[in-house]
């Protein structure tokens, strides 16, 4: 309860004064592989666009911005998201990477502290990182299995983050859910990813839904808040 109330405290402290706000409301970005760019699917079908769809039938102050890319590692969001920030101007990142790292048998320590840096830099534009944990085949040893599904909890612990403890909970050791590269979820599986992101995301909304409704109001009246 005090990690959460630390959380609201920071959130309102840092998206009422943040640039994002001057015109278009929340934004959303999705830094991720691709499993949120939604490889092997139909147009419009990935949980990233299952997510947009939600957000917009709720308030038109969300918007998603989706920076994902195939293959990406850790290394390549850490080196692409001081920019990213800078561009879009998000209030919230969502950081769901790490799954290439692991299945290229990467070092403990670096997917750490690449996504150590990620979520420091987001919080240095004053932005919300969510981060989304992943876990590998019971194939890559139990050692290293162990240590790289840490990597997310010890993470969220120490710098005090929302984090979502496995994107594929539920059905990650169901091949009907995945493509024929036994990698990828496929279309039927996309639901249950949006769902399992769904409640950590809908909670730090929830803790934002003042500045929404602000924004929102402000809008109507043709002021829009700094």
């Amino acid at each position: 309860m005090k990690k959460f109330l630390l959380i609201v405290g920071w959130l309102f402290i840092t998206l009422s004064s943040h640039p994002a706000w001057s015109a278009t409301g929340i934004k959303i970005m999705i830094l991720g592989d691709s499993l949120s760019v939604g490889y092997g699917l139909s147009p419009n079908s990935g949980w990233v666009d299952l997510l947009r769809q939600r957000l917009q039938t709720q308030s038109s102050s969300y918007e998603v911005i989706n920076i994902s890319i195939s293959g990406e590692i850790t290394l390549g969001g850490r080196k692409r998201i001081e920019q990213a920030l800078t561009i879009h101007q998000p209030a919230i990142v969502v950081i769901a990477l790490g799954g290439n790292d692991g299945l290229q048998g990467k070092s403990i320590q670096s997917i750490y502290d690449n996504l150590e840096t990620i979520v420091l830099t987001c919080k240095q534009h004053n932005v919300v990182p969510l981060l989304v944990g992943m876990q590998l085949p019971p194939n890559y040893g139990i050692s290293y299995i162990r240590k790289f599904r840490d990597i997310f909890p010890r993470l969220a612990q120490h710098h005090q983050l929302q984090l979502v403890p496995f994107m594929l909970e539920g059905f990650g050791k169901n091949r009907e859910f995945f493509l024929a590269d036994g990698i990828h979820p496929n279309e039927h599986a996309q639901e249950k990813i949006m769902e399992n992101i769904w409640p950590t995301l809908a909670s730090l909304l929830e803790s934002m839904q003042p500045l929404v409704e602000y924004k929102e109001s402000s809008i109507q009246t043709g002021h829009i808040p700094d």
